[in-house]
């Protein structure tokens, strides 16, 4: 039985994973949320810690006899991710799961690097700050970075690492094969350790996320 903590378990892409995990007979899943109302119905009845990531005594309190760590963050990820790191040492919890963004790195090619690149300029400097702080962490981390995200219900993804020098592929992946990669990662310990893994969903490669995704996400399809 692994013990997983799912921190941001309300965030879109973790509610998938903590409903996978809540699935699986070999996790007993704690989800660590700032605000319980806005978990899915289903899931606000299970084991839900209230609590701020951006609070040592809170992570601490949460940390406690976890073997894996799903962080699922937004807004101030670089101060969430010291903390995290910092509170998953004092505690000798090692196994880190950790939501980042493509494009971090530079390693989008062509003209949807430049789109994506235009698109999240302040946004890849955070991500990449926070990403920095994990990957210089002595923690067995894997960090994701998903291409644009859909609400599709499909599990169709593959995978490229930054270790290997592989370039991010597709533009677009649904959050729900996000959740399933996570799940593998957390069936797995081992896998993808000290790496930093892309996600997109095949055949999915071109200039530009479909006009729908883009739309969906919040741009203008012509920018």
């Amino acid at each position: 039985m692994k013990n997983v903590l799912v921190i941001g378990a309300n965030s879109r892409i973790a509610q998938w994973a903590d409903k996978m995990l809540l699935d699986n007979q070999d996790v007993n899943l704690t989800m660590f949320v700032r605000n319980k109302a806005k978990l899915a119905p289903e899931l606000a009845d299970k084991n839900v810690i209230v609590g701020d990531a951006t609070n040592s005594a809170d992570l601490e309190a949460a940390l406690q006899g976890q073997d894996i760590v799903y962080a699922s963050l937004a807004g101030n990820v670089v101060d969430e991710a010291q903390k995290l790191v910092t509170a998953m040492d004092k505690l000798g919890v090692k196994r880190l799961i950790w939501t980042s963004s493509l494009g971090i790195y530079d390693e989008v090619p062509g003209k949807f690097g430049e789109l994506n690149t235009r698109a999240l300029p302040g946004y890849l400097q955070t991500y990449r700050q926070a990403a920095d702080v994990v990957s210089g962490s002595d923690l067995d981390y894997t960090i994701i970075r998903p291409a644009w995200l859909t609400d599709n219900d499909e599990v169709d993804y593959e995978t490229t690492s930054y270790n290997h020098g592989e370039a991010f592929k597709g533009t677009e992946i649904s959050r729900k094969s996000i959740a399933a990669y996570v799940v593998s990662l957390v069936n797995d310990p081992t896998k993808d350790v000290r790496d930093s893994i892309g996600v997109d969903k095949p055949g999915s490669d071109g200039d530009r996320p479909r006009r729908e995704v883009m739309e969906a996400n919040g741009f203008d399809p012509e920018m």
